[in-house]
């Protein structure tokens, strides 16, 4: 017979079923003084779950003129920060956002973090 896992704090079990994210740290690629030339070096990668995206993060993006594309959560590591850019493969085409926001999510097992992806279109090279 089946049994639940125990978790002594009424933690919920969270899965990652919807996709995985390629996290990639944004460094300058450009020699000093030339025009710059971003290069996006490869972190790891994470599974994640497709999150809705609920109406205040919605309107209190609006307000500061910013478009959010989505929100996934994924394992918390402690490495993805703000300043990274995260890469999903569909097929032939790899589309990046950029993460604006970075969440932890409490009450979760494994500890979680909520990821606030906005599409990045600048013309970064992928090394690593």
């Amino acid at each position: 017979m089946w049994k639940a896992p125990h978790r002594p704090k009424g933690e919920i079990s969270q899965s990652f079923p919807d996709g995985v994210l390629t996290i990639y740290a944004q460094e300058e690629g450009a020699a000093p003084g030339l025009q710059p030339k971003p290069v996006l070096q490869k972190k790891g990668t994470l599974r994640y779950e497709e999150r809705a995206l609920g109406i205040r993060r919605y309107y209190a993006a609006a307000q500061n003129q910013i478009q959010i594309d989505r929100v996934v959560r994924v394992p918390y590591t402690g490495t993805v920060n703000s300043q990274d850019v995260a890469g999903e493969t569909r097929g032939e085409t790899t589309r990046f956002y950029r993460i604006d926001l970075v969440q932890k999510v409490p009450d979760v097992y494994p500890p979680c973090a909520d990821l606030t992806l906005v599409r990045y279109d600048q013309g970064a090279e992928v090394s690593g």
